[in-house]
């Protein structure tokens, strides 16, 4: 598979009246547009080609259930107020657009070096990431939206599956609510599971529907949390970092693991 295959397959996919392809060489980028509200979503072939390499068929799925989801987020009337229980945040890398197509800012925070805090209001079978004209239209503060956010991500359930392996414990919270990685911010349970551990406690969210939590107990349990990490990283739908941290004192500190040294 090439791009110009994956071109191809995702515009046959995706082909619709109201919708225009266009496709920028030099990035290896296809923008898929809504020809009547001019908006539009740009997805990268290269790493929708990896994918395709282990997952095949399900990679191309979930961008075509993406951009079709996503295009029609765009062109359905967004509002906030009455929506106060659909607005969750939402972990992405630091890399991940500061602006919507159209030059808009987002609202985001800066959270650890490789992560930053934006903000979402869920619209059921996707979300609409929060902008400031979005702010302006419908008259809310940032702070009000953070606010809202971060009460809202504590209240989501927290159902934790467990494995041990070479006596280190991970524990692997993927609810596929599109809201696992967001829990991250969520310092009550955080601090709950930090009672719990025996060694030391690293953190890894690799991509937004798994948070990773780790007993570490030996210098063989950081092996394995990266390996872990990375594989969730290259097969996640929206990936976040491939960097493992580690709690303590309520800071999230990035550690960098190299063959059987414990941290550098």
């Amino acid at each position: 598979m090439d791009s110009r295959k994956m071109r191809k397959e995702l515009e046959d996919r995706l082909k619709h009246p109201e919708r225009s392809f266009v496709y920028d060489r030099e990035k290896d980028q296809l923008r898929i547009e809504n020809t009547v509200t001019g908006r539009g979503i740009t997805v990268a072939l290269p790493g929708i080609i990896a994918k395709w390499h282990d997952h095949k068929e399900k990679a191309i799925e979930e961008v075509v259930y993406y951009v079709t989801e996503g295009l029609a987020a765009m062109g359905s009337k967004v509002e906030l107020s009455g929506k106060e229980k659909n607005i969750f945040p939402v972990i992405r890398s630091t890399s991940f657009p500061a602006e919507a197509d159209e030059g808009v800012p987002f609202l985001y925070d800066a959270h650890t070096a490789e992560t930053r805090i934006y903000y979402a209001l869920d619209l059921g079978n996707t979300y609409r990431l929060i902008d400031s004209k979005l702010l302006q239209k419908e008259g809310w503060s940032a702070n009000q939206i953070r606010e809202t956010a971060l009460f809202n991500v504590r209240s989501l359930s927290i159902k934790l599956k467990e494995d041990r392996v070479a006596d280190n414990t991970f524990y692997f919270l993927n609810s596929n609510d599109g809201y696992d990685a967001s829990r991250i911010l969520n310092t009550s349970f955080l601090n709950e599971m930090k009672k719990r551990m025996k060694g030391d406690m690293a953190i890894a969210v690799p991509h937004q529907d798994v948070l990773i939590i780790a007993d570490i107990e030996n210098n063989a349990g950081y092996d394995i949390l990266a390996q872990m990490t990375m594989s969730f990283f290259a097969s996640g739908r929206v990936p976040i970092t491939a960097l493992s941290f580690l709690y303590e004192n309520g800071e999230l500190e990035p550690i960098f693991i190299l063959g059987k040294t414990k941290k550098e």
